[in-house]
């Protein structure tokens, strides 16, 4: 195995969920297929880095040629509702259901004093500006059912507490421990219909 071969499968072994393993695995199937997987996919690739951005407004990442992304500029949305996240798979899970028709805004991680994140990585100032620029009467707050997710869900709630704003959070079919981005997508639609 040449350095260039090596280098490709360490670089592919960070990708999260992938070893060593996976990743040689990988790298032989796509040399393999170079003409119908590799090349196609560093096109793609190509193309994703030099056209997708993070939305200035709601921390989305996509690709949009406007202010904003795709989603924050669709004027069939409701303003009035913003659904908290920890990241961009989190939005992307509950998009596949199609039940939520609001707007978004994805955090920078959780609270957690072990990866010492602050409340800085919730952006609440942020939220907290655009709630009023946009008259926001409901947040959703969706975010795994761990100790940091309800951790961070306390202190959402503790900072909004003094606006007239309806504090919700997704409800049943979500276990304790569980994330969102590896739920399937009746428990996500459940759990977002039956918030409270």
């Amino acid at each position: 195995m040449g350095p260039d071969i090596e280098t490709l499968i360490q670089k592919i072994s960070r990708l999260p969920g992938l070893g060593q393993r996976s990743a040689r695995r990988i790298v032989v199937h796509m040399i393999k297929n170079k003409e119908h997987i590799f090349e196609p996919i560093l096109t793609s690739m190509q193309k994703v880095s030099a056209t997708v951005k993070t939305c200035p407004k709601c921390f989305n990442i996509d690709s949009f040629n406007g202010d904003t992304c795709t989603i924050c500029s669709d004027n069939s949305r409701k303003k009035d509702t913003i659904c908290i996240v920890e990241n961009v798979s989190d939005l992307w899970a509950i998009e596949r259901t199609f039940c939520f028709k609001g707007h978004y805004h994805v955090l920078d991680g959780l609270l957690s004093s072990l990866e010492n994140k602050g409340p800085e990585v919730l952006k609440l100032e942020h939220l907290n500006k655009r709630c009023e620029e946009d008259k926001v009467s409901e947040i959703v707050i969706a975010l795994s059912a761990t100790v940091e997710g309800q951790t961070t869900n306390h202190y959402i709630r503790n900072f909004f507490k003094d606006k007239n704003i309806k504090i919700t959070s997704l409800a049943h079919g979500i276990p304790i421990g569980g994330e969102l981005d590896y739920l399937d997508d009746a428990t996500l639609f459940t759990a977002f219909s039956a918030r409270g």
